[in-house]
């Protein structure tokens, strides 16, 4: 168990030993299962302790092996929490259950990486269940003994056996019940209990009773199923006389007496007030309270602590007994005599026993001990609605208040906003610091948050670094709801914008802010929540911490984006649309030394595509990978073609390589078997990566440069001084060349910051033996500055555009120096 997983438990792991529980959580990539000790000792399991959860099922039943993985599946695929009881392939003479419960941790939407949760033994409770249903078997023998109407159904709850007294009872003769489903023979007041109630039994393999009064029978029915191979077995009662006699109800006493829930049976006088007639030796242990003591008293000595308590409600007179026709179900927090409280699971059923005024006199109260399952269910509540590392309201938990808030807004004519606020750097923090000062950023987060809205705003973690604010009551004029929010927002970012001390560091942020407004427009839940994430991806693109409100425009520039990519699938699947050109680069003495394989797009619509807009769409849908390699493979088959000329087997190729690309679990192996392919020496491929990419997994960076390294494959470093980097990090990179940024060669002469940048990445590169080309090149004076402060390359419209490779080879064919 994480720690995170540890501060989210309600029970501390004295109680859960004390109840017979035990900690586990899965990793469900290679489906890694760790147990806690006391979850290995529940199971029965010595050292060591299964490492996967394939090697736990064979520990299980057979059936419980299966039901357990569906339930693992269903949780990791939809986020189903995982609930199951199965059972223990152990060789003792009682078997052994235990229960799983487990929910999955926030991640990418619509797959959970890690599920953690609970196991309990509930080898006791399973046995009280067993014997609680002999019980019941030896009272349904005994009853049976009386002669009375029994039947039988398949799976389908058609009649396939009657006796001669079911056809009396039922007065139709036997050629008319066989083949058809009871339902269609039986239509009790209470609308759909039948079905329900021989649905369940089938389903759930359990016996159930039940009482119903049946107009076309003009009788009340106790119907008695009890599950077996073929089906259930019924037994049709009539009661309509025991429901008017007290000695038949005290015919029960005995199997009541015996069962472990609380059984309370009470009358009701001539003045509607009530007093207990029994009650079992289980609210004797249960509640601490005697016969003695509670018999001919009034119910609410059952006095309850918190929530409702349906035994005094009908005391007082809140509901008339009387009245009641019903059954009544609550759970309720209930005081024993010694003052601790116990969660009861409360059924209040009026027994259909009138006096000489058709009046209802006695009701039954069962109670069962529910506590510990309320606290495993708070439990897997606190870790379906709540982060555990923020303590905030998560994701779902977020949408269902947001969908309250909306809905009292629409009421109200009140007007709302959701603020979504993404901090940024936070995986550079993860990657330089270590993920615990991240998770201390996120908390610290937290607090400011939390410390700086109104006590009625909702704070949420919408996941990873990504945090949402709900304000409502801002009033119903718009215009002055938009300022409110705006100042909201404004005192969000200044205060997130101060630096956090996380330990030894201190630590600045960035962050993205988008806003969208709700009322009384139309509109759902997930569009609001479209409209702030589209904000604040608009945010995201400002320059620093921004705030952006949600506008029309926004949807479509995304709507454009999504036709582009739509597009840019399409023709990665179809081809033919792409081309490569070649950028030549030159030497100091302006000879051609090699080029950058530049991806062009010529859509047949659209025309000529420029990289700047369609490049960044493929890095979002994950079609910057295929790009790449067949950028990668034109790259080497035109090296290759080089090779067999003298005066251009010289020339080297640049080839851009995405985050996502050189992340590629293949890449590595990909670019080997390029080269390999088309038989072409690896110093002739230079990659060019940039400082985004090498912030990103800088250990994973570092082994997978290192190893194409080894292999010839060189390295320049593309629009250096742009991006984050560290200059520590600099000196550890296997690089060939750094590359100026265009941005700086622009202004060089006529900003004095971009031509000292310029002189000191020269200046900054030739100290680590490493040569520099200077990129944008588009004047005389701009190349005779940079080459005179030492810089050995140069790449430009004005020494050549980029070009296709038939008039690159012309270019170069047409260059007597080409070569030299």
């Amino acid at each position: 168990m994480s720690s995170a997983f540890s501060d989210s438990c309600v029970l501390s792991r004295g109680a859960m030993r004390a109840l017979g529980m035990g900690s586990w959580s899965c990793q469900m990539e290679g489906r890694k299962l760790t147990l806690g000790a006391d979850a290995a000792e529940i199971l029965g399991l010595a050292s060591p302790s299964p490492a996967s959860l394939d090697e736990l099922l064979p520990h299980l039943a057979q059936e419980s092996s299966q039901l357990l993985q569906e339930a693992f599946a269903a949780c990791a695929g939809s986020g189903t929490p995982i609930d199951v009881e199965v059972r223990l392939a152990v060789s003792d003479a009682r078997p052994r259950w235990v229960r799983f419960v487990g929910a999955p941790l926030p991640c990418a939407p619509g797959q959970a990486s890690e599920i953690r949760g609970a196991v309990h033994d509930i080898s006791a409770h399973r046995r009280v269940r067993e014997e609680t249903l002999l019980l019941a078997m030896r009272l349904t023998t005994t009853l049976a003994s009386i002669t009375e109407a029994f039947m039988t159904l398949d799976h389908h709850a058609s009649v396939m056996y009657v006796n001669a007294e079911s056809t009396r009872l039922m007065a139709q003769p036997a050629n008319a019940l066989l083949g058809r489903p009871i339902v269609e023979l039986l239509h009790g007041r209470k609308k759909g209990l039948l079905r329900a109630q021989i649905k369940q039994a089938l389903a759930g393999n359990q016996p159930l009773e039940f009482e119903d009064f049946y107009p076309e029978l003009d009788k009340w029915i106790e119907i008695r199923a009890h599950p077996y191979a073929e089906g259930l077995a019924l037994y049709l009662h009539d009661v309509s006389e025991r429901r008017q006699s007290q000695h038949r109800l005290m015919l029960l006493r005995t199997g009541i007496e015996r069962i472990n829930d609380i059984v309370v049976i009470a009358q009701v006088g001539d003045t509607d007030d009530a007093h207990i007639l029994f009650v079992n030796e289980a609210f004797e242990r249960q509640t601490g309270f005697s016969r003695k003591e509670v018999v001919g008293q009034p119910p609410d000595i059952l006095r309850h602590v918190t929530g409702i308590d349906i035994v005094s409600l009908l005391a007082r007179g809140a509901i008339k007994p009387r009245a009641l026709t019903t059954q009544l179900r609550q759970e309720a927090l209930l005081q024993r005599r010694d003052g601790s409280t116990y969660w009861m699971d409360l059924d209040v059923v009026p027994v259909p026993v009138r006096d000489d005024r058709g009046r209802l006199t006695h009701w039954v109260a069962v109670g069962r001990d529910v506590t510990e399952r309320k606290l495993a269910d708070e439990k897997i509540h606190r870790l379906a609605f709540f982060d555990p590392l923020t303590g905030l309201p998560n994701r779902q938990s977020l949408v269902e208040r947001l969908e309250g808030a909306m809905a009292d807004s629409a009421l109200t004519e009140q007007e709302g906003a959701l603020i979504f606020i993404n901090l940024g750097n936070i995986r550079t923090l993860n990657n330089t610091m270590g993920h615990s000062h991240g998770d201390l950023l996120l908390q610290q987060v937290t607090e400011r948050l939390t410390q700086n809205l109104r006590e009625a705003d909702i704070v949420a973690r919408f996941g990873g670094d990504e945090f949402a604010v709900v304000l409502q009551n801002l009033g119903p004029d718009p215009a002055s709801a938009r300022q409110k929010a705006q100042a909201v927002a404004e005192k969000v970012r200044t205060r997130l914008a101060e630096p956090f001390e996380l330990g030894d560091y201190l630590h600045y942020s960035t962050v993205s802010v988008g806003v969208a407004r709700f009322g009384t427009a139309p509109g759902g839940v997930s569009e609001l929540l479209m409209q702030a994430g589209l904000a604040r991806y608009h945010a995201g693109d400002m320059e620093g911490s921004a705030i952006a409100f949600f506008n029309p425009s926004m949807q479509a520039a995304l709507n454009a984006s999504a036709a582009l990519g739509a597009d840019l699938r399409a023709a990665v699947q179809a081809g033919g649309q792409f081309s490569v050109h070649y950028q030549p680069q030159f030497d100091r003495s302006r000879r051609i030394i090699g080029a950058e394989a530049l991806l062009r797009w010529n859509h047949p619509e659209r025309g000529t595509v420029s990289p700047a807009e369609f490049i960044p769409t493929a890095e979002k849908t994950g079609l910057i990978h295929p790009l790449g390699l067949w950028v990668l493979n034109q790259a080497c088959a035109q090296l290759a073609a080089w090779a067999r000329q003298p005066e251009t087997a010289h020339l080297c190729i640049a080839v851009n390589v995405s985050v996502r690309q050189f992340h590629h679990p293949d890449f590595a192996d990909q670019v080997m078997a390029t080269l390999s392919r088309h038989g072409v020496q690896p110093g002739l491929l230079q990659l060019e990566l940039t400082e985004s990419l090498l912030m990103d997994r800088l250990d994973n960076t570092l082994s997978r440069m290192s190893l194409l390294k080894q292999r010839g494959v060189s390295f320049s470093l593309d629009d250096f001084g742009t991006g984050y980097s560290s200059l520590s990090y600099l000196k550890r990179l296997p690089l060939d060349q750094l590359k100026i940024d265009q941005s700086f060669v622009a202004d060089l002469l006529t900003n004095p910051s971009d031509a000292a940048i310029a002189r000191a990445v020269i200046e900054l590169a030739h100290n680590l033996k490493l040569p520099v080309l200077a990129e944008g090149v588009e004047t005389e004076a701009q190349c005779r500055f940079l080459i005179d402060s030492g810089c050995d390359m140069l790449q430009g419209f004005l020494l050549a555009k980029p070009l296709p490779v038939e008039e690159l080879e012309t270019f170069v064919h047409a260059k007597p120096f080409a070569h030299g």
